[in-house]
């Protein structure tokens, strides 16, 4: 079967629309029919990284997509990340490798050379692959960033590619996020928009049918699909902290939400787990009672520090572990729990050092350099596998390490306190392998239960995006004729 489009854009109204589904949906059903594809997102901005085959960090959204179509994620699927540190910075990551930190107005200027990169990652997918799906960022209507748009309309005008725009009919005002939208476009951008999604539909589709027609008749394009909500897909977020949380378990886990909380989809093995009471803390919520407290990963560890003694909330660790409750660190997390963090580089922000909680004796430097590692191997406190990845930047040392957690690829990973009520980890995704999920709620406390496997449901969730998407396929395929 023949795709008419070589390349194809999704784009959407607003952020959160539905791009990363459709995209990843699109990916499985063109995999199932023979059809070589890759996902392809110009410009991310996310604090969900995964890392990819040839070394580098991408978008999670871009490895799931990747997953969808049956390929091995690469730097290529998403040329330009970028990882916000503060309210006006971030970190630049090209081709999967640290650029720079910028401020937003410098990295306008940047964005030429960011282009560069991102065309040259485009013409090496389009030349191996049949089709390329494409994703944008945010919306194409942001009359601010319009100006060297690299994103949206901008690259679709640089490579000649036609898009389809999806709405979210779930949030309200879908006619007018279109119209809207299309009011904002030049006559060319304009005339790359070959139809229309309406995502997240659930009601009875007569009473909304006089609405497309109208939308049909005022712009003159197509409703190429109306697209059901799904409940239940357990999807790799790609920013936001998801609000959908298990609280009918038995065993409670509680993750405070630090304000550069990275790599939350560290927990969504444990949203899935049925036993697992699982809560994510807020601001200005006390922590309540658990019993397993985990520190997220951070984007930028001393801020954070200091976040939580503003809070309050170090304190309700501290008083957490005296009543024998276990708390797990991953990344930053993990640099959180020891006696100090040290910045004298300025790495991610002003250089200086900060007091840890001091439930670890470790202490860590923050380094220039990023590890980026895919990793497996075996657990120190019990017989199970665990893999993951690493995605870090800065060393750890202290007497804790000699008790690790891990023992990857040869060397000991992470620490554990003498009492055995403390780990920490540099590892993502510890939860997201059966084996090693089943040895840490274990070892929290959560006895005799039976560990969901992630990718399983992951695959189940791509599987139910595909078959609810075939009539937008379906459309897409006649679109031409």
């Amino acid at each position: 079967m023949n795709f008419p489009y070589r390349t194809l854009m999704v784009q959407g109204t607003t952020s959160d629309a539905g791009k990363s589904t459709v995209v990843a949906a699109l990916c499985r059903l063109l995999a199932r029919d023979g059809i070589r594809v890759a996902p392809f997102k110009p410009q991310n901005m996310a604090l969900n990284s995964a890392v990819t085959v040839d070394g580098g960090e991408i978008g999670r959204a871009q490895a799931l997509q990747a997953q969808a179509a049956g390929v091995q994620p690469h730097t290529d699927m998403n040329p330009v990340l970028l990882k916000p540190s503060s309210d006006t910075g971030a970190q630049v990551i090209i081709q999967g490798q640290v650029r720079a930190d910028m401020n937003a107005r410098d990295y306008h200027q940047y964005k030429t050379v960011a282009m560069a990169a991102v065309l040259d990652s485009y013409r090496r997918l389009a030349s191996q692959y049949d089709a390329v799906i494409v994703e944008g960022a945010g919306s194409p209507a942001e009359i601010n960033l319009r100006e060297r748009d690299i994103a949206n309309m901008g690259f679709a005008e640089a490579v000649d590619c036609p898009v389809i725009l999806v709405a979210d009919i779930d949030r309200g005002g879908v006619f007018a996020h279109i119209v809207g939208t299309l009011a904002c476009l030049s006559d060319s951008e304009r005339k790359r928009i070959v139809g229309f999604v309406i995502n997240r539909f659930r009601g009875d589709i007569a009473l909304l049918e006089p609405g497309l027609e109208w939308l049909e008749k005022q712009t003159g394009k197509p409703v190429l699909a109306v697209l059901p909500y799904l409940q239940g897909l357990f999807l790799d977020a790609e920013d936001a902290v998801k609000p959908e949380q298990n609280e009918k378990g038995i065993f409670r886990v509680v993750v405070p939400v630090i304000p550069r909380i990275s790599n939350h989809t560290d927990f969504d093995a444990l949203r899935a787990q049925p036993e697992v009471d699982l809560r994510f803390v807020g601001p200005g919520q006390p922590i309540p009672a658990a019993d397993l407290i985990i520190l997220p990963g951070s984007k930028n560890t001393r801020n954070d520090l200091a976040w939580l003694e503003q809070n309050g909330w170090h304190e309700a660790v501290r008083r957490h572990v005296r009543y024998g409750g276990k708390v797990i660190g991953i990344c930053g997390g993990y640099q959180m729990l020891g006696r100090s963090v040290a910045d004298p580089h300025g790495v991610e922000g002003k250089p200086g050092i900060s007091r840890g909680l001091g439930l670890l004796d470790i202490d860590t430097e923050m380094t220039r350099a990023k590890r980026l590692e895919q990793v497996s191997g075996r657990c120190a406190f019990a017989d199970a596998t665990v893999s993951g990845y690493e995605i870090h930047m800065g060393t750890s040392h202290g007497p804790a390490m000699e008790r690790p957690a891990f023992h990857i690829d040869g060397r000991a990973e992470g620490a554990r306190s003498e009492d055995g009520c403390i780990l920490g980890t540099y590892l993502h995704g510890i939860f997201d392998t059966p084996d090693a999920m089943g040895a840490l709620l274990h070892w929290a406390g959560l006895r005799n239960s039976e560990p969901v496997d992630l990718r399983r449901l992951r695959e189940q969730s791509i599987d139910r995006m595909a078959d609810a998407t075939q009539g937008l396929y379906r459309a897409l395929m006649k679109v031409n004729d």
